[in-house]
């Protein structure tokens, strides 16, 4: 039986240098269009590392710039909201396309799934930058990652830190475009279900609410659900709401998990879905899909969100700076059977 062939030896920079007859320094420069080098050395000294088969190690050029390529995508929110039935399901859809985004710009993407209580431990992480899913005001992983000196970007801002670049999630716009439907499927006193947290996507939500109540002569009914209790804190605060106020003919919650815990309420009260009450939320995703009935919900543009997100926090990491805030195209409602406007799913 034959030996097999022995393995080729992969092609180093000296290599490329000793055939190119350059120093290795000349083929670095080259090779990553730095420093000096007259334009024909650096095309011979490409052509010659495309001939031989060369491939820089990215082990290598991580030791030599101290550099990992590698940015961290980090939800804010708890796991009891991001999980369970969601499956991850907003994290995922803006993982999807932000990983392809980083890709084309060299970087790896890792994904940091939310933990069930306190800080992730960031410190753990080989990263160059990081994203950060709508983070408090007092949120511990941006202000880690802020005194690490590393270039942070949110989606969504983060209230009172206006130091950290951005991209807008329209929280106002989203909250006008579910409490005018609901209006217009006829509901008379609508109610808003938002998390206890300080996170700029309710404090938005809030002002969005108190403009339309002044606007249509309601009477503002906010309850509030910590997103540590997750579906349950939901259908609690909604018992509780509907206990004091059993005349609400619309609610609009706008953290899915809420909304989905909401219905459990409606259905335990002996109120029916949309003929007694209509329900919407924000996030159109496995939760909202999945309930009985369907919830209306809103297609957020997560895919553009992502892609700018990576382009805002790459821009960043080259050293360019640039804008501070991007905005997706607003958002669009998807109507379904929870608020009586389309056939279920």
């Amino acid at each position: 039986m034959q030996s097999p062939a022995p393995t080729k030896p992969r092609p180093t920079i000296a290599d490329v240098a000793r055939a190119a007859g350059v120093s290795t320094t000349t083929v670095s420069h080259a090779l990553n269009d730095k420093g000096y080098v007259d334009p024909q050395t650096r095309e011979r000294v490409k052509e010659t590392a495309r001939a031989l088969g060369y491939r820089p190690s990215v082990r290598a050029q991580r030791l030599r710039t101290g550099e990992a390529h590698t940015i961290a995508l980090i939800s804010s929110m708890p796991f009891e909201i991001a999980g369970g039935a969601s499956r991850l399901g907003f994290l995922m859809e803006v993982a999807a396309v932000a990983a392809a985004a980083a890709l084309t710009r060299g970087l790896a993407l890792v994904l940091v799934p939310p933990m069930m209580a306190g800080r992730l431990p960031l410190e753990q992480l080989d990263i160059d930058g990081a994203i950060v899913i709508e983070p408090t005001a007092d949120d511990a992983n941006v202000a880690h990652l802020q005194e690490r000196g590393l270039p942070v970007v949110c989606l969504g801002r983060q209230t009172g830190n206006d130091a950290v670049p951005y991209v807008d999630v329209h929280s106002s716009a989203t909250t006008e475009l579910l409490l005018n439907h609901l209006r217009e499927q006829g509901s008379m006193k609508i109610a808003l279900l938002i998390g206890a947290q300080q996170r700029n996507s309710y404090i938005e939500a809030r002002d969005a609410y108190a403009r339309f109540c002044a606007t249509h002569g309601m009477t503002p009914l906010i309850a509030v659900a910590d997103e540590s209790g997750g579906e349950d804190a939901g259908r609690d605060a909604c018992a509780s709401l509907l206990d004091e106020h059993p005349d609400v003919d619309g609610l609009c919650a706008l953290v899915d998990a809420f909304a989905v815990g909401a219905v459990r309420a409606i259905g335990q009260l002996g109120r029916r879905i949309p003929d007694d009450i209509k329900v919407v939320t924000r996030y159109d995703g496995t939760r909202a899909r999945s309930c009985r009935p369907p919830l209306t919900a809103v297609d957020l543009h997560l895919d553009d969100m992502a892609s700018q997100a990576v382009e805002l926090l790459f821009a960043h990491l080259a050293g360019k700076g640039g804008a501070r805030t991007v905005a997706p195209p607003l958002p669009e409602l998807v109507p379904r059977e929870s608020s009586g406007a389309g056939a279920a799913d």
